[in-house]
């Protein structure tokens, strides 16, 4: 468990996990090792779990209707066969469950516009073109925060590009709180560590792993074969040196902190740990020992995905019932709300 989890409850909410992620298609090692390991260490820790397919979200910027039903479902299955257990989480399509937009309004009324364009991911999103950017996008922390305090959600795995909107989220339940004297939202706690929970580019130590990235060698992606995933491995750009018995030694070694990172990360290992076990030995004897490992992994994982994949309706019917599972926790949170704010 990781030491940003509190051992109780906050206040008086119970224990719950929320966490989403965007079904952006071309899935990679990164999304597995920074978010889906993740999810499915916390179902068997002392947590409701509640994992969400965020399509609302993706629709911030246009998406391909075909490609987005498509993606939806392949990120739905490669949590099932990543080892999310529908029976012990809640998994479903955000949209799915209409109190998250119903809920994101009533966040945009509390949200200040100062606090959105402080946001530093819309300005890395919208570049030079913010003006011809959507207002979902600018305003998209707002609809975070309403998919996770739905819910009383108390705490949220996130990676470093997060924190800043869940952040945002815990200022959104204070000032709700504060402006309506009751103590309605938890502040939601953020959940971060683990030893590879940013994974960087194969080609380049010094940027995340991304689908977006014109080299497919710059990326595992959660669909290669073993072939596939060796190659990638071998090809990995590394520096001229053995590698360090400690930490420290991989100061300033971006490539090869990545590696030893994945490769902690893939078996559950410290970097201390492995560094203790590898030091010393140069990449070209450590290559293949993270193949092994990865493909390991990585492969039953990719034809557990497959397999699901040919089952729509199967698919469908877990997404169905995670929506009717979620909406029944939603919905009277949305109702209290307006409770609350004087509209019922």
């Amino acid at each position: 468990m990781s030491e940003a989890v509190q051992s109780e409850p906050i206040g008086k909410f119970k224990k719950r996990v929320f966490s989403g992620v965007q079904p952006s298609g071309g899935l990679t090692l990164g999304n597995y090792l920074g978010a889906i390991k993740r999810f499915v260490q916390m179902q068997n820790d002392d947590y409701e779990t509640i994992y969400c397919v965020v399509d609302l979200h993706a629709i911030t910027v246009w998406q391909n209707p075909k490609m987005l039903r498509q993606n939806i479902r392949e990120l739905a299955a490669s949590f099932i066969a990543s080892g999310l257990d529908p029976k012990k989480s809640i998994l479903f399509n955000q949209s799915a469950v209409p109190e998250h937009a119903q809920l994101g309004w009533v966040f945009n009324c509390v949200a200040r516009m100062g606090w959105m364009q402080r946001m530093t991911q819309f300005k890395d999103k919208a570049g030079k073109n913010a003006q011809n950017a959507s207002l979902g996008l600018f305003g998209y922390p707002a609809l975070m925060a309403a998919d996770i305090l739905a819910y009383h959600a108390t705490h949220v795995p996130v990676g470093d590009d997060q924190k800043q909107h869940l952040e945002l989220t815990r200022d959104i339940a204070i000032k709700f709180n504060h402006d309506y004297e009751i103590d309605f939202f938890p502040v939601t706690e953020p959940v971060i560590g683990g030893p590879a929970a940013r994974v960087m580019s194969l080609r380049d130590g010094t940027k995340k792993m991304s689908k977006s990235d014109p080299s497919d060698l710059s990326r595992i992606n959660m669909t290669d074969n073993s072939d596939m995933i060796a190659n990638k491995i071998r090809k990995a750009k590394t520096d001229q040196y053995g590698l360090p018995s400690e930490p420290k030694g991989l100061e300033g070694r971006a490539e090869a902190q990545n590696l030893v990172s994945i490769y902690a990360a893939l078996g559950d290992q410290s970097l201390e740990s492995v560094l203790s076990e590898i030091g010393g030995k140069q990449f070209s004897d450590f290559k293949p020992m993270l193949v092994e490992r990865a493909t390991a992994v990585l492969s039953p994982i990719s034809s557990e995905m497959g397999r699901i994949m040919q089952d729509i309706p199967q698919l469908d019917k877990v997404l169905n019932d995670g929506a009717f599972k979620a909406k029944s926790l939603a919905e009277p949170i949305l109702k209290k709300t307006f409770d609350i704010i004087g509209l019922n």
